[in-house]
């Protein structure tokens, strides 16, 4: 089943407490494509600059299910750049620096044979790009939209308008305060859905994730990971697991029950728990599926009661 992903693709330079890396590959259709790919093929819709060379590209080839014929290589332009360091609390970080680049710049428009997609996220962007995408995809059956703080504080009117249109959204525990003012992310969720959405995941960091659904609530813990090297796409990539189950899982009858996005969780949190383990995609472009399938069985165990 056709799955497409909007958002950035980006250049990053990341610090932790422990190493730095300069210049590899991020941004949120990366790691959100290469994790969904494990599942289904997956469409890409983004825009980079002339100063994306030829070794970022060589990196999708490593995910044979990732179609980047949506991807535009804009000559003149600059790629999105982002620089974070990472405290020795992990879950805290501080921005570097961000240069724009593309994404100031008119976004990109998804090639004709992308418009039959079924499955649709609308990675992490303004929510007019965000809603003037979704529309780009007239035979959706699923849209689930991410979002920031940013967009909050600056677009909350464009953003109540995308979640009356979507049947997702994803964001973290710090967003969903802001956007709703409550602190429990049960009564925050809760909230979100008289906005329009069917489900609300709401992510907590090492704490795992929240699912306030129009059939209930449920929470899943993180996988318990030992060692973290890199959490800069730990999101994007728990997303992608999500999305990319539920159009593997659910291809046929589009279902998005809570035991469906319950399950898709469970896979968006071990494709996670591997994309955090290194720099950039480097886990992940090495990741078997039989690696998949020995921690998803350990994570039933840990969850089981």
């Amino acid at each position: 089943m056709s799955l497409i992903v909007t958002g950035t693709i980006g250049i990053d330079t990341v610090h932790t407490p422990t190493d730095k890396r300069e210049q590899v590959l991020g941004g949120s259709c990366t790691y959100f494509a290469a994790a969904a790919s494990f599942f289904t093929q997956v469409r890409l819709v983004a825009v980079v600059g002339d100063d994306f060379h030829a070794d970022y590209q060589a990196v999708f080839k490593k995910f044979p299910n990732v179609d980047v014929d949506g991807l535009e290589v804009r000559k003149g332009s600059k790629t999105f750049r982002w620089g974070g360091k990472y405290l020795e609390d992990m879950n805290e970080r501080e921005t570097l620096f961000t240069e724009l680049g593309v994404v100031a710049e008119k976004p990109p428009t998804p090639p004709a044979k992308y418009a039959d997609s079924k499955f649709v996220f609308l990675a992490n962007s303004h929510p007019s790009v965000q809603m003037a995408m979704l529309e780009s995809f007239p035979k959706r059956a699923i849209a689930v939209a991410d979002t920031m703080n940013l967009w909050i504080d600056i677009a909350r009117g464009e953003l109540l308008s995308l979640l009356s249109k979507v049947d997702g959204l994803v964001l973290n525990d710090q967003e969903s305060r802001m956007l709703t003012g409550k602190r429990n992310p049960f009564t925050a969720g809760k909230m979100i859905l008289d906005l329009g959405p069917t489900f609300v995941v709401i992510k907590k960091g090492e704490h795992g994730c929240v699912l306030v659904h129009r059939d209930g609530v449920a929470a899943l813990p993180a996988y318990p990971c030992e060692q973290v090297v890199d959490p800069t796409g730990a999101g994007d990539s728990f997303a992608g697991g999500m999305m990319g189950h539920l159009a593997a899982a659910h291809s046929k009858d589009q279902d998005i029950g809570m035991p469906a996005v319950q399950q898709a969780l469970a896979h968006g949190t071990i494709i996670a728990s591997f994309a955090i383990e290194s720099f950039s995609l480097d886990r992940l472009a090495r990741l078997t599926r039989e690696e998949m399938a020995k921690r998803y069985t350990e994570f039933q165990a840990v969850v089981r009661v």
